[in-house]
């Protein structure tokens, strides 16, 4: 077998179409038209696409702002609310105090027992708002968290326990608004 080499002859079924300026002017005009057709449709659709996040966007960004205020807000009347609460929770102990002033001729005996209902009302007053006393018995271990020791005494208990408490500790939900101050027994 031989291999000619000879042209493909153009008259010949399923042979390449010559290319000539005619045909290359016809064809990219359409072709142009279609491309900008499409460019156009998909820049119309990423205009509709940045429209609507950036609308999404100012709303989120509003919405946050909304809620950043409400959330203030609601911090400062809960801080209100909770002082009023507490504030009208100490209202009959003033009542107490002033109902006691106002008898001139009281005995001892009756300021005394004035004295310990108004106390009595008063540390149930604390007690209904969290405020609870910090007040250990002698024994109790030495806690440096609700304990303030003011001094190391000679003693028979055992070394870093509560000898004598000098001034009542309170809590607050749990949190040490002022330590006991104790004395708490050296070591031997």
């Amino acid at each position: 077998m031989t291999h000619s080499s000879t042209p493909p002859n153009d008259s010949q079924p399923g042979a390449a179409e010559p290319v000539n300026a005619a045909n290359t002017e016809t064809a990219t005009p359409e072709l142009e038209v279609q491309t900008l057709a499409s460019c156009q449709a998909e820049v119309v659709q990423l205009q509709a696409k940045y429209s609507d996040l950036s609308d999404q966007y100012l709303r989120a960004k509003a919405d946050t702002e909304n809620a950043r205020r409400r959330a203030e807000d609601e911090v400062s009347k809960a801080r209100k609310f909770a002082l009023e609460s507490f504030a009208d929770s100490l209202l009959p102990v003033v009542d107490s105090l002033e109902a006691g002033l106002a008898i001139k001729d009281a005995t001892l005996e009756q300021l005394r027992e004035g004295s310990q209902a108004t106390l009595r009302q008063l540390v149930s007053a604390l007690e209904r708002n969290k405020v609870i006393a910090i007040n250990p018995p002698a024994g109790d271990k030495f806690d440096p968290h609700q304990h303030q020791a003011i001094s190391v005494v000679p003693s028979e208990q055992e070394a870093n326990t509560v000898v004598t408490v000098l001034q009542k500790g309170y809590l607050i939900a749990e949190r040490v608004l002022r330590p006991a101050l104790v004395t708490v027994a050296a070591a031997k």
